[in-house]
């Protein structure tokens, strides 16, 4: 049993703090935010992530867990340190590592020595060179060691993982690190920091890259007539392409993707590269975005008419309620501009939520009676609520019957059969 320190209990940190707890470690997690903390230690997830919540309940139970507010505290004495701060995207498109740079100033009196400190948060190639700066401790070690968690399945990714990346210039440092994994059953890749931190950002880009490219191609289809579904039944059992991250959709969202790709455009910049490929991807999703609001749009008659439509769906990807980048958000807002009525549904979110990214839309607790006197629906988050909307229900409550099923989630030849006008992404 090793003891570490998590600092940061977002996504990333909650879930590296409990799964490690888990393992039988001692862990201490430290946030700035008391009430959150307060929280923590009666039990309470302050986000929807599956598995999460039993997990802090029992690491706490069994004395493997605590949750302070104080980074002196949980650092003093451990043995490892993770930091999983934010990194915010920065004016100039690099991932913003202040607080990072704060905080390692902050604990560097306080750690033992032959701590290893372990960066978690997404930071630009060199960071670990930077840290170690600010830490100015010649007795302690600094290792990347990049976080590759799905909002949404962060647990079973943290406990399964497809390989664990460990970036040091001591061999010392990785096998300690690769250490705290016993038990978890995947590749250790063990490098030097900058390929490390360079990992991280070149996955969520190709990710994002072949998401892109079958929205690129479900738009072909559309104009050729092909049926998207099947090209990728054609193209995902070539064993060279696979079949994951081919499901079209409204665009990439969310915490990672939007932020990663366009600091790996400003990395290749800076570094001398033209990186013209992913801006091509980053491009494409924009027109995504927009190809999608176009879609609701040519429902509407006449533009001086009312036109009601029921955004189902609010969060970037289904099993999270994080709606940062998220495109459904993004897709209701382009719709409200443009005069719309947006009545949504999200089973994240309360009718009586006031946070500001909601503002402009009637909120509903019920998909069906978000639904009620709507002139379309646009499916915008794939929810297994979603999925098994009634339509013979639907058909009673609406004003027209037209859908937009953004996520292909839906089957058409229901619904079509009961008199919906159906359109899909790429069929």
């Amino acid at each position: 049993m090793a003891v570490v320190a998590v600092l940061g209990v977002g996504y990333v940190g909650l879930t590296t703090s409990a799964c490690f707890a888990s393992l039988g470690h001692k862990v201490i997690a430290a946030d700035i935010d008391q009430a959150k903390i307060d929280a923590l230690n009666r039990g309470v997830c302050p986000i929807v992530e599956d598995g999460l919540k039993s997990l802090i309940t029992e690491g706490i139970a069994n004395g493997c867990l605590t949750f302070v507010a104080n980074n002196q505290q949980a650092v003093s004495g451990a043995e490892f340190v993770f930091i999983c701060l934010p990194t915010p995207q920065g004016v100039n498109g690099v991932a913003d590592t202040t607080i990072v740079q704060s905080v390692a100033e902050e604990i560097s009196k306080f750690v033992g020595t032959n701590a290893v400190i372990i960066t978690k948060s997404t930071v630009p190639v060199g960071s670990t060179v930077v840290i170690e700066h600010k830490l100015q401790r010649s007795d302690v070690f600094v290792v990347s060691n990049p976080e590759f968690l799905r909002e949404g399945s962060a647990v079973f990714d943290f406990m399964n993982p497809d390989r664990i990346v460990i970036g040091s210039q001591s061999d010392v440092a990785s096998n300690r690190v690769a250490d705290l994994y016993a038990g978890i059953n995947a590749k250790i890749v063990i490098t030097d920091p900058a390929s490390a931190e360079t990992i991280k950002y070149a996955a969520n880009a190709f990710l994002a890259t072949k998401i892109s490219y079958i929205n690129a191609i479900a738009a072909v289809c559309e104009g050729v007539g092909a049926d998207v579904l099947a090209v990728i039944d054609g193209i995902g059992s070539d064993r060279r392409i696979g079949s994951a991250f081919l499901q079209p959709g409204p665009g990439w969202g969310g915490s990672c993707f939007p932020k990663d790709s366009m600091a790996l455009v400003k990395i290749a910049e800076n570094a001398g590269y033209d990186f013209a490929l992913l801006r091509g991807v980053i491009e494409v999703n924009k027109q995504q975005y927009q190809r999608v609001v176009d879609k609701v749009l040519s429902i509407r008659n006449n533009p001086r008419n009312e036109f009601t439509v029921a955004v189902l769906g609010l969060t970037f990807k289904a099993g999270t309620d994080d709606r940062r980048d998220s495109p459904a958000l993004f897709i209701s807002h382009q719709l409200r501009d443009r005069g719309v009525i947006v009545r949504a549904f999200d089973p994240t979110v309360k009718s009586d939520d006031s946070a500001t990214d909601l503002a402009g839309f009637q909120l509903f607790d019920s998909m069906y009676d978000a639904v009620v006197g709507c002139d379309a629906i646009a499916v915008l988050t794939e929810w297994d609520e979603i999925r098994d909307i009634d339509p013979i229900q639907v058909a009673k409550l609406m004003k027209s019957k037209a859908i937009v099923d953004a996520r292909n989630i839906l089957d058409r030849e229901i619904w079509q059969s009961n008199g919906f006008s159906y359109q899909g992404v790429g069929r």
